[in-house]
């Protein structure tokens, strides 16, 4: 006599709930715009050569996209240049920010992490999922569990078959 024993889903009927910061991440491209590009012999940023040379730069190419702009050359840019750069990208992009694109993420996660209703982890088991084909930056991980711990009963990082506790409510 074969006794068959029914397979049981634990991870299923464990009561996590996933967290997926990967589905925060902007489905727009993201563009850097560097102005070490617009310099003079990659030092000296020349205003009369470089309104020129945004006068002719194609700014259509970022319609629909997020660019990030900043300098990636130790030189010295004044503040009106990333104020004409934003003023000629601005009516094509969807945003337009200063710094790198890590940068730009960092914000854009802390931004989309404000808005979520957090009261709906309330005293419930949280793994934060870990893996993703994203490049989510690790301040948006420090502010999902700023975020989630005063609502979860407990948090985890990792993959719900594995996960590294984080967070379990006293």
């Amino acid at each position: 006599m074969t006794t068959e024993k029914k397979l049981v889903n634990r991870v299923a009927s464990s009561g996590l709930i996933t967290f997926k910061p990967e589905e925060f991440f902007p489905p727009e491209p993201i563009v850097v715009f560097d102005l070490k590009d617009f310099l003079f012999q990659g030092l000296l940023l020349k205003e009369k050569d470089f309104r020129l040379a945004l006068k002719d730069h194609n700014w259509q190419q970022y319609e629909g996209k997020y660019i990030t702009v900043h300098c990636s050359t130790d030189a010295i840019i004044p503040v009106w240049a990333y104020m004409l750069v934003t003023v000629m990208a601005e009516p094509f992009a969807i945003s337009v920010f200063f710094g790198s694109k890590e940068n730009f993420l960092i914000q854009f996660y802390r931004e989309k992490l404000l808005a979520v209703d957090w009261k709906f982890y309330q005293d419930k088991m949280v793994v934060v999922k870990g893996c993703s084909d994203y490049p989510i930056p690790a301040a948006a991980y420090l502010e999902i569990a700023r975020l989630l711990r005063p609502f979860a009963k407990s948090i985890m990082f990792g993959e719900p078959c594995s996960t590294v506790p984080v967070y379990k409510k006293k």
